[in-house]
């Protein structure tokens, strides 16, 4: 029996749109609802969510009933991090912050077994079914799913280094770093970034890549996607809850 198909990576490599959301209440439960949701993806936020492994354990276990595809970002590009994800069961990861070719060749090994990168072999954790999966070590390489995040002026200046690594299925450009990095922080929105992030997702469509972002609302992610992007996040979870839990207050003043 091999390791289970990751049909997100094979939607991204079919040039299929993936749209998705971000979870960031570290909460099984909020996971699970948004599962059923009819999201294509959603990401357990490992940077700046207050997630540990046990949680994102448990958010994977939650989500696995419905239809969403789960990816972990981790808090920073650490081969052992990324051993501890895969290992509990994630097919799917993002790494912030590579601003390099080299970055990303490293997260590529990370992401695979020997010969063809340094995972440790175990067979103890959730991936392999606790071992009831008798050849996941052998064909675990060919489903696991690395997407890493450029949101710094350097990143975009080697971008066409990082798109050409062999074993990058994507490109996830983050708007809030990014905006900060170029002068403009907390102002994603400004021209001089709206006009960086649309020519990255061009070259990055271009390279042959999957290109993503994190975007808020239907019309900036139907842009994105209008632009080439694969895979795009059109909101969070805590963004929702906060919106939708002053609309309600301002239509009661009102009232």
């Amino acid at each position: 029996m091999p390791a289970p198909v990751n049909g997100f990576k094979a939607a991204l490599a079919a040039g299929k749109p993936q749209v998705g959301l971000w979870v960031a209440f570290a909460s099984p439960t909020v996971a699970e609802l948004l599962s059923h949701c009819g999201y294509d993806w959603l990401v357990i936020d490992g940077e700046h969510a207050p997630n540990d492994l046990p949680l994102m354990l448990a958010q994977l276990q939650a989500m696995q009933a419905g239809g969403a595809h789960a990816v972990v970002r981790v808090p920073v590009g650490e081969t052992w991090l990324v051993k501890q994800v895969l290992d509990i069961g994630a097919q799917t990861v993002l790494v912030p912050m590579i601003d390099t070719a080299e970055q990303a060749r490293a997260m590529v090994r990370a992401m695979r077994y020997a010969p063809d990168g340094v995972r440790g072999m175990g067979t103890l954790g959730r991936a392999s079914r606790y071992g009831l999966t008798p050849d996941y070590l052998t064909t675990a390489n060919a489903q696991t799913c690395l997407l890493v995040q450029v949101e710094t002026r350097k990143a975009l200046a080697n971008l066409e280094d990082i798109c050409a690594v062999e074993g990058v299925d994507g490109v996830f450009i983050g708007p809030s770093d990014l905006s900060a990095d170029m002068g403009f922080p907390g102002n994603a929105g400004a021209p001089e970034v709206r006009a960086a992030i649309d020519d990255a997702i061009r070259r990055i469509v271009a390279s042959g890549k999957a290109a993503g972002i994190l975007v808020a609302g239907a019309e900036p992610a139907h842009h994105a996607m209008s632009l080439g992007a694969t895979f795009v996040a059109a909101g969070h979870d805590v963004g929702l809850l906060r919106q939708g839990a002053l609309a309600l207050r301002a239509a009661l003043t009102k009232a």
